[in-house]
């Protein structure tokens, strides 16, 4: 087993962008790595928490567990409300895009209702809007277009109804 090298607290603003920069080039194990090792060296650093979390639902794609139990795991140290219920709202969003990704049995199903979730933690998040940025906003109607466009994506009683009047006919 090797051991991890410590990062000095005047490291932690540097490798803070470079966790950013590997998370836009779609390097999620990177990224993760050093958050964690930010992490190790400042455990509350909301900054790092957040972009850990992000990490982690990048890999929603290819590898929804454990990343989507950590993402949870991560979002429960977030210190105030707001990001708390804004974060959640990207999870449940991004679960449901990989959701997208996947065909089988009730994928539009599931789907439907991982957006729907995203979509009222983020409706709870406008009502808690400390800045009054609405980051919140701009995601509920990224999460409102997709369901409109995607006229497959219903509750699962609608479908189970659709299915039924399929059978009669």
């Amino acid at each position: 087993m090797f051991t991890l090298k410590t990062l000095n607290m005047g490291s932690i603003p540097s490798a803070l962008q470079k966790a950013e920069r590997y998370r836009l080039l779609n390097e999620h194990r990177e990224a993760e790595s050093i958050c964690l090792d930010i992490l190790q060296a400042e455990p509350d650093n909301q900054e790092a928490l957040i972009m850990l979390l992000l990490a982690y639902t990048d890999k929603f794609k290819t590898e929804l567990y454990p990343a989507f139990d950590n993402a949870l795991n991560v979002l429960e140290k977030l210190r105030d409300e707001y990001s708390k219920t804004y974060y959640r709202g990207v999870i449940y969003e991004r679960r449901a895009k990989a959701q997208l990704n996947r065909s089988g049995p009730s994928s539009d199903d599931i789907a439907h209702e991982w957006f729907t979730k995203a979509m009222a933690e983020y409706e709870r998040a406008l009502e808690n809007d400390p800045d009054g940025i609405q980051d919140a906003a701009l995601r509920w109607n990224t999460c409102a277009r997709i369901l409109n466009e995607n006229p497959n994506l219903k509750p699962a009683e609608e479908n189970q109804e659709v299915e039924l009047m399929d059978d009669y006919e």
